[in-house]
């Protein structure tokens, strides 16, 4: 099962699966839209495949045959910077209590 993958000019990491490359009569108009210009970024074969990077396979092959694309959301990054800071809170909280003791 052969199927094309472009990146969205739009939104970041977001990739939009289709069976044949450029034909994208089975997207609806409301997501191209917000997909924006499609840039190709590879052909797969999904036959040959047992896992693909964020997307669940048998998914992607059954959105294909069903309605004719797939569309990858890329799940966000944990903010870094948040986790950093709770860390050094609980840190010095840590910290404090134990000088009380």
């Amino acid at each position: 099962m052969l199927c094309s993958v472009y990146k969205s000019a739009k939104k970041a990491q977001t990739y939009l699966f289709v069976n044949k490359r450029d034909d994208f009569s089975a997207v609806p108009e409301a997501l191209m839209k917000m997909f924006g210009t499609p840039t190709l970024v590879t052909v797969i074969n999904l036959a040959t495949k047992t896992k693909l990077g964020f997307a669940e396979l048998d998914k992607v092959k059954e959105n294909l045959t069903l309605q004719g694309y797939y569309l990858q959301l890329t799940p966000k990054e944990d903010d870094m910077l948040k986790a950093h800071k709770a860390e050094m809170k609980n840190d010095s909280s840590e910290a404090s209590s134990q000088g009380e003791e």
